[in-house]
């Protein structure tokens, strides 16, 4: 089944408003002929209109890194799905590994937002990983495959076309150590198992992401591989060229 690659950039705490429209402005001028490869970028919540203004009607989707799972209320400090929907957002990301390890995402809180983030009109982007302790103890099967378990629940059949998975191994998450190709396969194909087995032939066409210092020396190896389905891209997506050499590493495959 083809599976139309997709590349999105975690801008995570990094950029000012000004700096987040120059940025997009040179992806616009660099990708704008780019037709194979889905292409996002999630800045900080407060940079989400103006830089989806500066988009304006390029192929570049705009995305949240987080979002909450209630629609409104006495919640100091979240944002909902409704109000990025507002703001000019097309995705959503959930799940991330610092959303868990530093501000309590379980694996329940993860699959509320995922529905919520669904239900408001978004599409999902959700991470799963192992740690590097989790890894070393041969146990990364069972850890991406109880997160993945638990944010499935919240799902059905007709979520799937706006549904992303991204693995992204903890231990390579801005640590300059990545994944080989075969040890990111060999997970990817297991999501995808698990998706298959889920949802069979709706599952299999589900988009795998991989993401862990992805950078364009190594994404063409990394996109060459049958269950990776592109990329999500922390530190270099800061940079127009590295991630543009991404995107069109992708492209190629």
């Amino acid at each position: 089944m083809a599976r139309t690659p997709i590349v999105v950039g975690n801008w995570k705490l990094h950029n000012t408003i000004a700096q987040g429209e120059a940025l997009v402005t040179e992806l616009k001028n660099q990708l704008g002929t780019i037709r194979d490869v889905e292409v996002g970028v999630a800045p900080v919540f407060t940079s989400l209109a103006p830089v989806g203004k500066r988009l304006g009607d390029s192929k570049i989707l705009l995305g949240a890194q987080d979002c909450f799972y209630e629609v409104g209320g006495a919640w100091t400090g979240e944002v909902s799905a409704p109000m990025l929907v507002d703001a000019g957002c097309k995705f959503a990301i959930v799940g991330h590994s610092e959303r868990r390890a530093n501000f309590g995402d379980t694996d329940t809180v993860v699959a509320k937002k995922a529905r919520a983030a669904l239900d408001g009109g978004l599409r999902v982007i959700i991470c799963v990983g192992e740690s590097e302790q989790e890894r070393d103890a041969g146990k990364t099967t069972e850890r991406v495959g109880s997160q993945l378990s638990a944010a499935l629940e919240a799902l059905n059949a007709d979520d799937l076309d706006r549904v992303v998975i991204a693995y992204e191994p903890v231990w390579a998450i801005g640590t300059g150590r990545t994944a080989t190709p075969g040890q990111a396969q060999e997970v990817h194909a297991f999501i995808r198992g698990q998706m298959s087995e889920r949802f069979g032939d709706l599952g299999s066409g589900v988009r795998i992401q991989y993401g862990g210092s992805v950078k364009p020396g190594n994404a063409k190896a990394l996109m060459a591989e049958a269950d990776i389905d592109g990329a999500l891209v922390g530190g270099a997506s800061l940079k127009a060229e590295d991630f543009g050499a991404i995107v069109k590493a992708c492209s190629a495959r």
